[in-house]
This record gives structure tokens, C-alpha cells and sequence, in this order.
């Protein structure tokens, strides 16, 4: 049994797991290993907002970015969802992963200018950047299945064999390696500044991000029927609950993602991508909000069915970040999109 906390980046713990060093999971999971002389990664989210279906002007957006990660130093992986948003809006947001933050910062300067900079041209249609750059000492992910990574963990060196931090709750925190000495608890206030079209939002330190996903390409017919007929719709009432109403315990957005193929045909994955106050408030609706207890019930009930017979894949990854390790940018879009929910006013620059 391995931590999940690499080697390389253990230390004297001053803060305690929550469960003793003979703790053994019910069920194995997994960790993405990254190789020691990865220091930082980034995740930037990028994203187009049309009302309706998505415009002409926001096809064409979204074939740039395609040819932008394409140009030298683009990123190693990304993927493209979409979702609908509280305001009735339909949003498709190109993900992209670097574990070299030197590429990035080389390659983001003329991506920015295009998307929600002077060079923009997608009229008629919102655009937004959300970018986390954190140390990996800020960041974890959890797998239930080898062989299919995703996310962040497509750039890792490889997956742990079954680690320990898991299947109780703390052990997301727990398997963060900031954690070891920190409580990572949000300070400051985040506040909004407007540059003509573009707002930029700064955030409060120790911002948290989570994208959780499910995979059900593999499932067969019963299986693939109890997924969708008894997990997913609860699933999606707590995705909704965030999405409409989190703002009150600690989320400021949410989003119930359908993951696509290139040329914009849904796959059988979806996930979750929310942004948090904090980790605390994270774990508070986990482990006791009534929409995550009807979650997790529902997904025990199904994992205990089906034992190790399922198909479905899980993961997720989880972010804490320095407010300079942060970047949001809203340009054209609506008041509720993204970070937009963490401020109250917007200053002018």
C-alpha cells in the first residue's frame, strides 16, 4: 500500500490525517505520479458563451483555440465539454493541461489577446480564460481504475499502485501534500477589475478547484442502465443544486459538463468543475450537504451491487491555489458566469 503523496514531497507532518498509519481502504484506488521535476502544472479552462446553440461566430472561436494549441509550445493534452449554465446559456469550454509552466507562459500571451484581448473577434458571443498554474504540492487526483487517464493525469509519468488515503472522508485533503503542514484556509477578498470589454477577477488566496468525472463508454447494457437510471439523475440534482444555489455554502460556480468529441458529438463522459471558496467548505458539502449524501448513497449502492465487476470509471482532481497562481478573464459574457459569482462590485482599471 503506497501514500499517495509522493516520496519527493513528504515532509514532518504538523497536521494529522485523519485516519491512523494502519488504515486499510475497502477497495483500491489510484494517484497520477508525476515525475520529481515537474514543479508546477497548469489547467486553463477556455471558454465560449452563446445563448442557444452555439453561433457561427462561436464555431469559428473554437476552431482558433484548436489552431492556437496547436502552435509551439500549446499544451500536451486537452479536451472540450459543454454544459448549460443558470441563465439558460450554452457553454463549451476547451480544457488544456502544460507541466511546464515556462511553455505556458511563452504560448498564453497571443492566446489571451485572441480570446479575450484586443485580437478578439467573436462578436455576439461571451469568452472567458480560467487558469490555475499551482505548485504540485497544491494539487492530488484520485483514480478508481488503471489504464484510462485523464484530465491532469494525462501528462503524469504514470499511475501509484493502490494507495491509502482514500474511501473516507479527509482523504481528499489528506492526499494533498500541502497538507502535510498547512490548513490551506482561504485569506483576503477577491475583487474585479474592468479593462474596457474584459473583466479580470483576483482571487483570494487558497481558491479551490475540483473537476470529478464519470466514464461509462465500457459499461454494458444493465450496467450502463443502472448508471443512468439511478445514479446519474442524482448526480445531476446535486450538480444542479451547486450550479443554482452553492453560492450559499461556499461554491461560487459549478458546472455539469458533457464531454465531446472534436467534432462536437457528445461521449459517454460528463464531470463536474467547480470553483470553491475554500477546501473546508468543499469537504462540508461532501461529507453532510443532502445533495452529495443522495450522491454518494446512491453511488455505494451501485459500486456494492456490482463489486468488482464495474465498468464505470471515476476520478477526479483537486486544487488548491495562491492567488498568483491563478488567472480568470471574462469578456462579453453574462454576470453569473465563472469567478464573476465571487465579487460583488467591479472596479475600473
Amino acid at each position: 500500500m503506497e501514500s499517495a503523496i509522493p516520496e519527493h514531497l513528504r515532509s514532518a507532518r504538523t497536521r494529522h490525517r485523519r485516519v491512523p498509519d494502519d488504515y486499510a481502504p475497502p477497495y483500491p484506488s489510484f494517484v497520477a505520479r508525476h515525475k520529481p521535476s515537474v514543479a508546477q502544472v497548469v489547467m486553463a479552462y477556455f471558454g465560449v458563451q452563446t445563448h442557444g446553440a452555439p453561433s457561427k461566430a462561436a464555431e469559428q472561436a473554437l476552431a482558433w483555440i484548436v489552431s492556437r494549441i496547436a502552435q509551439i509550445g500549446g499544451p500536451t493534452h486537452f479536451d472540450r465539454a459543454r454544459y448549460v449554465d443558470e441563465a439558460g446559456f450554452t457553454n463549451v469550454v476547451t480544457v488544456a493541461y502544460w507541466d511546464d509552466r515556462a511553455k505556458f507562459d511563452g504560448w498564453f500571451p497571443a492566446a489571451r489577446d485572441g480570446w479575450t484581448g484586443e485580437a478578439r473577434t467573436a462578436d455576439g458571443v461571451g469568452t472567458f480564460i480560467e487558469v490555475l498554474y499551482p505548485s504540485v504540492e497544491g494539487n492530488e487526483t484520485l483514480f478508481s481504475s488503471l489504464g484510462r487517464p485523464e484530465g491532469v493525469a494525462v501528462l503524469a509519468d504514470g499511475m501509484s499502485g493502490e494507495v491509502q488515503e482514500h474511501a473516507y472522508w479527509g482523504g481528499m485533503r489528506d492526499r494533498i501534500p500541502k497538507s502535510q503542514t498547512s490548513e490551506m484556509a482561504p485569506s483576503g477578498a477577491a475583487h474585479a477589475v474592468r479593462d474596457g470589454s474584459r473583466i479580470r477577477v483576483i482571487p483570494h488566496d487558497n481558491l479551490c478547484l475540483i473537476r470529478s468525472g464519470q466514464d461509462w463508454g465500457d459499461t454494458e447494457a444493465s450496467e450502463r442502465k443502472m448508471y443512468l437510471d439511478d445514479v446519474e439523475p442524482v448526480l445531476r440534482e446535486g450538480m444542479d443544486f451547486l450550479r443554482d444555489d452553492g453560492r450559499s455554502i461556499g461554491c461560487y460556480a459549478n458546472r455539469y459538463m458533457t464531454v465531446v468529441a472534436p467534432d462536437g458529438g457528445p461521449l459517454e463522459k460528463s464531470y463536474g468543475m467547480s470553483w470553491w471558496k475554500s477546501l473546508a467548505a468543499l469537504e462540508r458539502w461532501a461529507e453532510s450537504h443532502p445533495t452529495h449524501v443522495r450522491i454518494f448513497g446512491a453511488a455505494m449502492k451501485y459500486l456494492s451491487t456490482l463489486g468488482p465487476s464495474a465498468k464505470l470509471r471515476l476520478y477526479h482532481e483537486v486544487t488548491v491555489a495562491r492567488a498568483d497562481e491563478a488567472f480568470f478573464e471574462y469578456a462579453g459574457c453574462h454576470p453569473q458566469t465563472g469567478m464573476l459569482n465571487a465579487v460583488q462590485t467591479v472596479d475600473t482599471a
